[in-house]
């Protein structure tokens, strides 16, 4: 694969890449790095699946993928005791190895470096440099829904900002709400003496129930093993109003799913209600919005083909 279709690759999806040209460099090294953390909590859904999809397009590029599944983070930000923890730990390890994840994937828990000598002596150097402020603010998107907010909400950035040094990185992956998290450590490190990371940020799948983030905790998401029954379910109850294109998480599983998949999706419906159709991403875009396609027969359609595109995963579940 050439340069330009590895950046090809590599940007198709994403909302932003800081910078570009610094990712051509990147992709020249020898053996770059490429990572993402993950809280160990609760089940592996289709929010998480957008971002393991491009960390295969990274390694497809020539990038070592590495996975941290952030043990530590989780315990920060409330999600159980350790133990808990370790247990959903090996679980999402199971779920992305079954996303399609190379076997030279590495994958990381936190908890095997960040109580390092070294690890806490920079956690108290960059507390030093890092405001308050700009602490609470780096976090303000993950952890909006909070009532009572923690100190360890302020700890939590400058470890992310610290797994980059200890884990090697070239290339950071996360959702947009890691961007502040992000730009905070493309500002620190240098003047700790390291390369900034590239930055790749990818889109929020909303929540089944139109929220803005699908989500365990909320229970608005559809899992990467979920029975086809409970699918079915799910996208049956799922919000997707009439003619509306935007926010509509129908319409982003087709997007992030299907169309990464198939040119084209089946519309299977009767003749009496204008017989089948087969839609580019852009001919559902434009029928949708001219309120020329029912919700049900699209939710059907998606239904259908996410089914039969997860059941991979599910197989290698039920067999590992």
């Amino acid at each position: 694969m050439d340069l330009n279709s590895k950046m090809e690759n590599i940007k198709r999806g994403t909302l932003e890449v800081v910078t570009e040209e610094e990712l051509i460099d990147k992709i020249k090294k020898d053996k770059p790095i490429a990572y993402i953390g993950y809280e160990p909590s609760g089940s592996v859904h289709l929010g998480h699946a957008i971002t393991v999809k491009k960390m295969i397009d990274l390694q497809n590029a020539g990038f070592k993928v590495k996975i941290l599944l952030a043990d530590f983070h989780a315990y920060l930000n409330g999600k159980g005791s350790l133990e808990e923890i370790e247990k959903i730990s090996n679980y999402n390890k199971k779920c992305f190895r079954a996303l399609g994840l190379s076997e030279d994937t590495e994958f990381i828990l936190g908890s095997s470096y960040q109580t390092l000598e070294d690890y806490t002596y920079k956690i108290y150097e960059l507390s030093i440099s890092t405001t308050l402020t700009r602490a609470k603010r780096s976090m303000a998107q993950i952890t909006r829904d909070s009532k009572d907010h923690k100190v360890a909400e302020v700890i939590y950035p400058l470890m992310q900002v610290l797994d980059m040094i200890f884990l090697d990185v070239d290339v950071a992956l996360g959702g947009m709400e890691q961007r502040k998290i992000h730009m905070l450590a493309r500002e620190s490190l240098p003047r700790m003496g390291y390369e900034a990371p590239v930055c790749l940020h990818t889109p929020l799948l909303h929540g089944t129930d139109g929220s803005d983030k699908m989500s365990s905790s909320k229970d608005n998401y559809i899992a990467i093993d979920d029975d086809p029954d409970v699918i079915k379910k799910k996208l049956q109850k799922s919000f997707c109003p009439q003619g509306q294109v935007e926010g509509n998480p129908v319409i982003e599983i087709a997007e992030h799913f299907i169309f990464t998949e198939d040119k084209t999706l089946l519309i299977e419906r009767p003749e009496k209600f204008g017989g089948n159709l087969e839609l580019s991403y852009q001919d559902l875009l434009d029928i949708y919005a001219k309120n020329e396609l029912h919700p049900l027969d699209l939710k059907n359609s998606v239904m259908k083909r996410l089914i039969e595109i997860l059941e991979p995963v599910r197989e290698y579940l039920k067999s590992n």
